[in-house]
């Protein structure tokens, strides 16, 4: 069953193209910077947040929650715990990749801390998509092409299973320290990406998220 999706815009790289479409039920927030991307969309962010360091000056609204700059938190990671006190479970980050790589690997913490959750995150951008998988699987649908790559995040992943991927792997453990999963590729066929126990990062090609997939993966 598709679940509705909280949609986070920052001030990363993103594609000129895109043009995000949320659905009845979904939530948008542009973090910082991301709301000149999202007003160049066309769209009304449900919230605004953000120390607005990066916009310059902070926006005025009902919808606007302006953070100090000293503070734990990035403006994604309020972001996306603004979206889960809302009672969203899947989040899909733009704008999150690029510039500093610092800001990049904090969000791939934020997909393993999601997915620690149970909920489901995606870091889309570079023409790639990226999502966190712990103690559990991701089926993709047949007709995928393109590299698929599969790293351990944090404590070793044991018992990986990769199958209708190029290269299969049948219960083999992988650690932080070696990149046994990168560079697979899709067949065509429905593919399935597998931990018995410990978290995946799993990123394949995709110049944009299908929004099918946002929703069921």
């Amino acid at each position: 069953m598709a679940e509705r999706v909280c949609f986070i815009v920052g001030g990363g790289e993103l594609d000129p193209s895109l043009r995000l479409a949320p659905e009845a039920g979904d939530l948008l927030i542009a973090a910082d910077a991301g709301l000149a991307a999202v007003d160049a969309m066309g769209l009304v962010p449900d919230l605004v947040i953000g120390d607005f360091d990066s916009l310059g000056e902070a926006p005025r609204g009902d919808n606007v929650v302006v953070l100090p700059r000293v503070k734990d938190d990035t403006d994604t990671a309020a972001a996306v715990k603004a979206g889960l006190s809302r009672g969203y479970r899947r989040f899909a980050l733009y704008g999150g990749t690029g510039g500093r790589l610092a800001h990049t690997l904090a969000n791939l913490q934020l997909l393993h801390g999601l997915s620690a959750r149970a909920c489901r995150g995606f870091l889309i951008g570079g023409g790639t998509v990226c999502t966190a998988v712990t103690d559990g699987e991701l089926r993709f649908p047949a007709g995928l092409a393109g590299y698929l790559s599969v790293f351990c995040s944090g404590a070793p992943a044991r018992g990986v299973t990769l199958s209708g991927l190029k290269y299969p792997l049948d219960r083999a453990d992988l650690t932080a320290a070696y990149p046994l999963g990168v560079s697979n590729e899709f067949t065509g066929e429905s593919a399935r990406v597998s931990v018995e126990r410990g978290t995946l990062l799993v990123l394949w090609q995709g110049a944009d998220a299908d929004p099918t997939l946002l929703r069921t993966l």
